[in-house]
Order: C-alpha cells, then sequence, then structure tokens
C-alpha cells in the first residue's frame, strides 16, 4: 500500500502548490482567463448562438421597393448653423489622382484591452488633427465598463463634441468615390465594417470592427488602412472593403477643424445634409436588393430597415427587417451574422414603433443570450421599454438597472427609471 500512500501524498503536496500559486495575482487571472476560455468553447459546443434563428411574430409584407434606377427626392434642406463660415466652392481634383496616401496620423492600436477599437480608432482620427489625447481618454467616455461588448458612431460623434475642439460629421450610405474624393482633399475617413475574424471561442466568426482610412491605389485596387488590431499601413482590396462595409450600411465618421466646416460641406454635396443622406441610403439599400444574394442579401435588407428608421418610416423598416430576418433563417449557419444587433439596434426601433413589443422582447432577449457577458446596454433598455409597454414595470425596472451595469450612467436608461420614479 505504499504505492497508494505516495500517489496520495504527491496529490495533496500538488493541491498545496496549486493553493499557494493561486494566491499570486498573476496567475490566478491566468488560471482564471483560462477557465473561462474551456467554459466559452464548452457552450459553443453545446449551444452555438449562431444556430437560433430569430423568427418575427407578426410579420407584414416587405415595403414596395424603388427600382433600381429610383431617385428619392429630398425633402430637407441642407443649412449650416449661424456660426458656421459660408461655404465657399472647393471642388475635388477631377479627375482623382490615382493613388493618395494621408500622412499625419499616429497610429494607435487596440490590444490589451477588451474591443478597444473603437477608442484606439477615434484616437488616431483625431490625432491626425493635432489631438493630444489617449485613446484611454475616449474609452473612458464611450465604454465606462471594460466589458462592454460596443461602441455606436454616435457615441464617437458625441465624444467628439463634448471633449474636443474639432467638429465631426456621421453618415449612412457612402461610396467608394466618396471616400476618394475626402481622402484627396485631406480627410482622413473613420469607418465601420464588418470582419471575419477569431472570437475567444476560438472560432472564425463575423463581428464589428473600426478602421481609419487613410489612402488608396487604383494601382492596385487597394485601400491604405490604419488598422488597430492588425498593424498601421493595413492594405484591403477594393471588394472585400465594401463586403465588409455593406453589413455597416456604409456609415462613415469624418472630423474636422470648425474653419474647414464650409469646405468640408461642400465637398460632401447631398451628404451634408442628413435627411438627404438617410434617403440615398435607403435607394442604395434598395438597389443592393437587386443585386445581392446570401449574406450580402441579408445586409442589403437591414440597411434598407436601418435607413427607413433613420426617416422614421417605422412599419416600412419592420417589413424590411422581417425580410431581412427571412434571409437569414435560409443562410448556412457558420455564415450567420449573430452578432449584427450587439451593434446596431435598428430592428428595435422600427418593431417597437410599429407596437410589435414581444418581437423587441424576442429579438433582445435572443441578443442577451448569446453570449455569457451580455453587456449590451440597448439590448436591455429595448427590453425594458417593450416590457413596460406590455405592463411589466418591475422586468422593466429590472432590465433597465442591468442596462447600466453594463454602461454606468447610460444617459437613456437613467433617464426612464427616473420617469417611473426610481432612483438610477
Amino acid at each position: 500500500m505504499k504505492w497508494l500512500k505516495r500517489f496520495l501524498l504527491a496529490w495533496v503536496v500538488i493541491l498545496a502548490l496549486g493553493g499557494i500559486a493561486m494566491l499570486i495575482p498573476a496567475i490566478r487571472e491566468r488560471v482564471v482567463y483560462r477557465a473561462y476560455l474551456i467554459q466559452l468553447r464548452v457552450r459553443q459546443m453545446i449551444d452555438p448562438p449562431e444556430a437560433e434563428v430569430f423568427v418575427p411574430q407578426a410579420p407584414i409584407e416587405a415595403p414596395l421597393l424603388p427600382t433600381a434606377t429610383a431617385t428619392l427626392e429630398p425633402t430637407v434642406t441642407a443649412t449650416l448653423p449661424p456660426e458656421a463660415p459660408t461655404p465657399t466652392t472647393v471642388p475635388s481634383p477631377t479627375p482623382l489622382p490615382g493613388r493618395v496616401e494621408l500622412l499625419g496620423v499616429t497610429y494607435v492600436d487596440q490590444h490589451g484591452a477588451f474591443n478597444y477599437c473603437a477608442p484606439a480608432n477615434l484616437a488616431m482620427e483625431l490625432n491626425f488633427w493635432g489631438w493630444e489625447g489617449t485613446r484611454e481618454d475616449i474609452g473612458t467616455f464611450v465604454k465606462p465598463h471594460p466589458q462592454d461588448k460596443n461602441v455606436m458612431p454616435y457615441e464617437l460623434a458625441d465624444y467628439v463634441r463634448q471633449n474636443t475642439q474639432l467638429g465631426v460629421i456621421v453618415r449612412n450610405g457612402g461610396t467608394p468615390e466618396l471616400l476618394k474624393e475626402l481622402l484627396a482633399m485631406g480627410y482622413p475617413v473613420l469607418v465601420e465594417k464588418g470582419a471575419i475574424m477569431r472570437d475567444l471561442t476560438g472560432v472564425d466568426s463575423w463581428m464589428g470592427h473600426y478602421q481609419v482610412i487613410t489612402g488608396y491605389d487604383d494601382a492596385t485596387q487597394e485601400w491604405v488602412i490604419q488598422d488597430s488590431f492588425y498593424h498601421a499601413d493595413y492594405r484591403e482590396t477594393y471588394e472585400k472593403f465594401m463586403t465588409g462595409w455593406r453589413s455597416f450600411n456604409f456609415v462613415f465618421l469624418v472630423v474636422y477643424p470648425f474653419e474647414e466646416e464650409g469646405r468640408l460641406m461642400d465637398l460632401l454635396g447631398d451628404y451634408a445634409d442628413e435627411q438627404k443622406a438617410n434617403e440615398m441610403a435607403a435607394q442604395l439599400a434598395a438597389d443592393e436588393i437587386y443585386r445581392t444574394q446570401g449574406v450580402d442579401l441579408f445586409f442589403a435588407w437591414f440597411n434598407r430597415g436601418s435607413s427607413l428608421v433613420l426617416l422614421q418610416d417605422y412599419y416600412g423598416a419592420a417589413g424590411a427587417y422581417d425580410q431581412a430576418y427571412q434571409v437569414y433563417a435560409s443562410l448556412e449557419a457558420k455564415t450567420r451574422p449573430y452578432r449584427i444587433t450587439f451593434y446596431q439596434t435598428g430592428p428595435y426601433f422600427a418593431y417597437y414603433w410599429s407596437g410589435r413589443y414581444q418581437d423587441v422582447i424576442n429579438l433582445t432577449t435572443q441578443t442577451i443570450g448569446s453570449t455569457p457577458e451580455p453587456y449590451l446596454e440597448e439590448n436591455f433598455l429595448w427590453r425594458a421599454r417593450a416590457l413596460l409597454a406590455l405592463g411589466d414595470r418591475e422586468g422593466a425596472v429590472r432590465d433597465l438597472r442591468e442596462s447600466l451595469e453594463a454602461h454606468p450612467n447610460f444617459n437613456p436608461s437613467v433617464a426612464e427609471l427616473q420617469a417611473l420614479g426610481e432612483t438610477p
């Protein structure tokens, strides 16, 4: 029996040494992180989130689409604030140069912090114009909880407006030609795109990613990109770039000095008017529905819905999202972009304002359940609103508090709690 005693003694020694090692913070953190990764991978194998499909409870007929050659007419005339300088005509180079590469962006990576591509890329966009802050300055503002999974373009724009002496515009429906014109006139452009990247479960899947575009080369058909995840001067083909950009409705953000506002607005043309830009984005999505298939068709329908939300056509938007989710259900599971409602909340606006509260609840619940750490403040907010509309005050308050756990002092959730007479 000596061998048994030795075996047990060895295990006692191993456990004791393990316990001592766990008292060392660096070792403990690594062990806990490894255990977390194992948990994620087991969950992925047992219950893959891409296998679940959202089925609208009250689908409506798809909205009538303009034909691929139709042109939407603007309903709002662009105006500049009284204090803005009078625009002057500054035509972009005609023809555009075949190659442009802007210098002066200090590269910032996103590594060492969770989901930090938004702060890192905005830092690059700002430092081009002489801003001297850090990515952490931005991160503290846009994602006060370190595990927050998403920062939206409007949150980045809010940071610029509230914390810098620079101007900013965010628009949807951009085109490669517009990007080239902006670059040729000296403006780097921040975009949000979809990308296939390896997640913590070891699976290559779709997720959102920000990049700063600083150049292009027609000879090689490539964009020059400051990519916070990969490296500076990262190159991506025009075709691959468009595939990724499509999944975020071709959104773009431009930072500029206020003294250049007139120059930039003139360069933007119809995009200077946000209403007109949203109409063009809706038209672009309608055109793409006629010429795409598979996951790109899903994004085209989704973009159509998102643009109609911005135009406050909620019933039309709801119909477009219904069509998008029909396409989604037909996709091969591994190609489904299940994280899309981490980043984009258009369906919640459309279904809520169409009175389809249960669809809001079902879709937010599916999204929240797709990740073990649902730091998704917008999803909890919208589920709370839908629960309240259906008379579940207690559930609404609980979700609003969950929203604030994910994003402390998140203004919409604070306002909703105060309206209910609750302390945030």
